[in-house]
């Protein structure tokens, strides 16, 4: 039996996360953790997700449940990520990661880290989404020199990051088909007179509202026509269901840096 410990367990995703593994025969709860303020720390895990008594009580730090577990499945904030993946290289934890937002210095030190342990590292858990990136570049080979190319993505009102990593990562993969630097190319925000769209640009736009849980449109806009490829999660238990299903995966591989692609066996 792998067992699983969740970090940000009280949190949107962390309590979808555990009701996941609770479904699952292969995999266990064995370990949730919390910001050490957080109203729920103390409290039974399974409880707080809506599942019942469990036996595992939310803790206020990995430190305090890092032994009890194979694999670490994180969905919380840059920073928290960071100080997470530090702690488990340290003492050689497999970890799951689907926290978005993280760039710049901190993204490196993230793949650096990861590189160390066995570590899953994706925008996107989703196995629908995953065959979305998969089959896009092929699109964009094919048509993005003459079409122009454009994202949207859509997320809840409580989502903090913008655009997101999946749409982000949509882009480079658009970009890398078509030999174009994203730095360069990319659009993410039209006002006011603005001229004719340049042929180069990649253009990556939000929206923010009530619950959606997300959704993703890949268009091709050529003259006469255009094909839009699309992703709409219905929930979050997609995400989550990846996500378990990854660390399941990943206790399994020598340690490497990893994403769903390889889970998913689509590379």
């Amino acid at each position: 039996m792998i067992k699983a410990i969740v970090a940000g367990a009280a949190g949107r995703m962390g309590k979808r996360i555990i009701s996941m593994i609770h479904q699952n025969e292969e995999i266990s709860l064995a370990g949730a953790f919390e910001r050490p303020d957080h109203p729920d720390v103390n409290k039974d895990a399974g409880h707080v997700a809506g599942l019942g008594e469990l036996g595992v009580k939310i803790v206020g730090s990995l430190e305090d449940t890092i032994d009890k577990g194979d694999v670490l499945i994180d969905f919380t904030s840059p920073q928290a990520t960071l100080e997470n993946i530090r702690l488990a290289s340290s003492m050689g934890l497999a970890m799951v990661i689907g926290t978005t937002g993280i760039t710049g210095e901190m993204f490196n030190e993230v793949e650096t880290l990861g590189k160390k342990i066995r570590c899953v590292f994706a925008p996107n858990m989703s196995v629908g989404v995953n065959v979305m990136f998969k089959i896009v570049g092929e699109m964009a080979q094919i048509l993005g020199q003459d079409y122009d190319m454009e994202i949207l993505e859509a997320h809840h009102r409580m989502k903090k990051d913008a655009p997101s990593g999946t749409a982000m990562h949509l882009a480079r993969i658009l970009a890398g088909a078509v030999g174009r630097d994203l730095e360069k190319v990319g659009v993410y925000e039209r006002k006011g007179i603005i001229g004719k769209r340049t042929d180069e640009e990649i253009g990556i736009q939000t929206w923010r509202a009530g619950d959606i849980a997300g959704e993703h449109t890949v268009m091709f806009g050529g003259i006469g026509e255009r094909l839009e490829l699309t992703h709409r999660a219905h929930n979050r238990d997609n995400f989550a269901r990846g996500a378990v299903r990854a660390a399941m995966w990943v206790v399994r591989q020598p340690d490497g840096l990893y994403d769903m692609q390889d889970v998913l066996g689509l590379r």
